[in-house]
């Protein structure tokens, strides 16, 4: 999850309870795996777009070749001073950028990769405008977004017990936006609307998100992500509430210790 477009509320310790929270918990696999597919491709340049607190960054510097450039960009400087302070296997370069308005020439990079961060952006073609306008002919722009949030069960399960906490006006943050953006058609039209002409490659792709308790995912949702900011504004005082009526939702339907659920996203990958 980006910090880039309209919810870029991430601010104060939420970069913190991100990283350590929700990065091992629902983004780490498919940082994984979005670094080995950028590998498979032998680029020669890369950007990263909302790079977050740098969970795919960390990846890529391992598995991409030292003399590889890796400019990692996010919209929220907070985010960026976090990643860089975590450090990489090698030196990359750290940049605030808007992806809607990217600072770089064109044809600069040959591979274009963002996690979770096109969700956010407020208007989809635009930014696919600009990373195909920044990519080199033959180059690739690979990224992935979350499926429907009942395919995502810690985050379901959550959105449930924030709504019966707050029933007149319930915080739907996560449905709004890291799971608003899964219709693979309207994607690909959006695509299209930036100017690619290719056919996106799409594949969905399941894991599953461990937590040694059902805090955890309590914790990393409520404190780690928007949801902290509007539960706060409409129960001021009442984080804690909403952490432990969490926690309590996700141990009647997971258990009491260790707790295993379902995630899901679409993996999508397009040729300039």
């Amino acid at each position: 999850m980006s910090s880039d477009g309209n919810d870029a509320a991430f601010v104060g310790s939420i970069p913190e309870f991100y990283d350590q929270y929700m990065v091992p918990l629902i983004f780490e696999p498919y940082a994984v795996d979005l670094a080995r597919r950028a590998a498979d491709l032998h680029p020669k340049r890369v950007l990263e777009v909302a790079a977050g607190t740098g969970v795919v960054t960390r990846q890529m510097a391992t598995r991409l070749p030292a003399d590889v450039p890796i400019v990692a960009t996010d919209l929220n400087q907070a985010m960026l001073t976090h990643a860089a302070a975590q450090g990489t296997a090698r030196p990359v370069t750290w940049q605030q950028a808007d992806a809607m308005q990217l600072p770089f020439p064109d044809q600069s990079f040959d591979l274009v990769v963002c996690e979770f961060g096109v969700m956010f952006f407020p208007d989809k073609a635009q930014a696919f405008a600009e990373a195909r306008r920044v990519l080199q002919p033959g180059g690739h722009f690979i990224f992935s977004v979350w499926d429907r949030i009942d395919q995502n069960e810690f985050a379901d399960v959550i959105s449930y017990a924030l709504a019966d906490m707050f029933p007149d006006d319930p915080p739907r943050f996560m449905e709004r936006s890291p799971h608003g953006y899964h219709d693979v058609s309207v994607i690909a039209r959006d695509l299209k609307r930036g100017g690619f002409t290719a056919l996106p490659q799409m594949t969905t792709l399941g894991e599953r998100s461990r937590a040694a308790s059902p805090r955890i995912p309590a914790i990393a949702y409520c404190h780690g992500t928007v949801w902290r900011s509007e539960i706060e504004e409409r129960g001021p005082g009442r984080l804690a509430e909403a952490t432990d009526r969490a926690a309590s939702a996700i141990a009647e339907r997971f258990g009491t210790a260790a707790v295993n659920g379902k995630i899901q996203a679409h993996i999508v990958a397009i040729a300039r």
